[in-house]
């Protein structure tokens, strides 16, 4: 089947959130919000981790690491096999070193 020949139905906000996120896991301090990731999957074994953000004040304090993990707890809970991320070199020790990543080949392309 040709590109041209497919039809694309439009799908509402929250219709796309429940097919393709696991949720969110966010951080709050006196009723702020001050850090989150957003958890998106396929619908079978991959999971992948989105936006992970803390506030600037709290950087280094551990939050982010906690955001990861609870993210990691709640992908396999929901029968997820592999959590994917990807991320700038500045992140490296990050992902790699706080958060238990390995390193993988991947690959992008500007749209």
């Amino acid at each position: 089947m040709a590109p041209e020949d497919l039809t694309v139905a439009p799908v509402g906000w929250s219709a796309r959130v429940r097919r393709h996120s696991l949720g969110w896991v966010c951080a709050r301090r006196a009723g702020m919000l001050v850090g989150f990731v957003n958890v998106a999957w396929d619908g079978g074994d991959h999971a992948f981790l989105l936006d992970t953000v803390v506030a600037p004040p709290l950087w280094r304090t551990g939050l982010g690491t906690r955001l990861v993990d609870e993210a990691r707890c709640g992908a396999r809970a929901a029968g997820c096999e592999w959590l994917h991320v990807d991320f700038e070199s500045r992140l490296t020790p990050f992902y790699l070193d706080r958060c238990g990543f390995g390193p993988t080949a991947a690959g992008l392309l500007r749209l």
